[in-house]
């Protein structure tokens, strides 16, 4: 049980340098972005990779971010047959891309603790 998931892990890992590659150099659409390939997670029997991406500036503009998804959606067998060439396995996985939405969450939320504390540390001092 073990053995499987190191493997899809490793598979994955090596799955996400190769796309972050591909996509900074090959792939010529003008509708993306600027995109970071945050994790890809591979299913057990590697028929489908789900390939979680951000893209730098465009957090907040779901306009542009779905000209991302749709240009990322265009070029997936092209990836696909790209890293088939690059990745030696018998299946190359399908490819599902799905916008990564923590990066930006984690962020807001940090923010809003540093507020709150923030405002605890001015209610304190002006307590005292």
């Amino acid at each position: 049980m073990a053995g499987e998931f190191s493997r899809t892990s490793r598979i994955g890992d090596q799955l996400q340098k190769e796309l972050a590659s591909l996509i900074q150099f090959e792939v010529k659409d003008p509708r993306l972005g600027m995109v970071t390939i945050n994790e890809v997670r591979v299913a057990k029997d590697l028929g489908y990779a789900d390939v979680y991406y951000t893209v730098l500036g465009l957090d907040d503009n779901a306009e542009r971010l779905a000209e991302n998804q749709a240009a990322l959606e265009s070029a997936k067998n092209f990836l696909r047959s790209r890293l088939a060439k690059e990745v030696k396995l018998r299946v190359m996985p399908h490819l599902r891309f799905h916008y990564d939405a923590s990066v930006v969450n984690g962020a807001r939320m940090s923010a809003l603790i540093d507020e709150a504390v923030r405002k605890d540390q001015k209610q304190d001092s002006n307590e005292e």
